[in-house]
């Protein structure tokens, strides 16, 4: 018996396509609520965003933040230049290169969501059932349909409603053209995070782009990655420092941009 539907709310596309979806009855049943796991360092369009989203839909949003502030963490390293864990998948420049496994999806994002979902049904300090009691909703659209992956939680079902409906990106930001021109959905993830295009740097506001290039420096001279001989960390694909990044457009260097399509991104929804 399922006795809670959750929708996880990243505030992003899909997510919000998702929810207004179910408000307006083209998916049912009506959910119960929906969580938004708050890394505490979305950018400022995103949180104006869920205020919003607040208080146009039939069901309750809660916000939590119990996996901690991501960027507090990071920046506590300072002290000592070292991490147990780098968590966020930074690129290394030397040796084998690519990019650091990364932590922050599953304990900013999905970590808190179970958590609440537990306080949510009364499981807090309890243990759960073996047979499924909740159905979490996840935004996740056909073109993307390789990101889908059952519940690690006996207790939890995941469904993806978008997939049902044959949904892709481009079908959710019609779907919300279409119904809320004025609207406009900023993308879901951390000011820092090194899955950024150029065009997702460029549209942070002068005083999130300066805090990415504050968390660029401090995550340079991670200790554990020099003495692995990894090489340095850095938040562009460049791997050269943020505030020497040449972030023009092609239009702007006087290329051809061939490239109009939007980033499909690597977190929320």
């Amino acid at each position: 018996m399922t006795k809670l539907r959750v929708i996880s709310l990243g505030a992003g596309v899909q997510s919000t396509a998702l929810s207004l979806m179910a408000a307006a009855g083209e998916i049912t049943p009506m959910p119960d609520c929906a969580i938004f796991a708050d890394t505490g360092a979305e950018p400022r369009a995103v949180y104006e965003h869920l205020d919003w989203l607040e208080t146009v839909l039939p069901f309750p949003v809660h916000r939590t933040q119990s996996g901690g502030n991501l960027r507090t963490d990071i920046m506590k390293a300072r002290k000592t230049g070292r991490f147990p864990l780098m968590p966020v998948p930074a690129y290394v420049a030397g040796g084998d290169g690519g990019m650091v496994a990364r932590s922050c999806t599953r304990d900013y994002k999905i970590r808190p969501i179970i958590k609440k979902v537990r306080e949510l049904t009364g499981l807090t300090g309890k243990r759960a059932p073996k047979s499924v009691i909740v159905e979490q909703w996840i935004g996740i659209s056909t073109d993307e349909a390789m990101r889908m992956k059952p519940s690690r939680e006996p207790w939890i079902k995941h469904r993806w409603p978008l997939i049902e409906a044959s949904r892709s990106r481009g079908s959710c930001i019609e779907w919300l053209k279409r119904n809320y021109p004025d609207r406009k959905v900023a993308k879901s993830a951390c000011t820092f995070c090194p899955y950024h295009s150029d065009a997702e740097w460029r549209s942070l506001t002068p005083v999130e782009f300066a805090d990415a290039v504050v968390v660029d420096k401090m995550i340079r001279g991670a200790r554990q990655n020099i003495i692995a001989g990894k090489g340095e960390l850095f938040l562009h694909r460049s791997m050269r420092p943020l505030d020497e990044v040449d972030l023009s457009t092609a239009e702007e260097r006087g290329q051809l941009n061939l490239f109009l399509n939007e980033c499909e991104g690597m977190c929320g929804v």
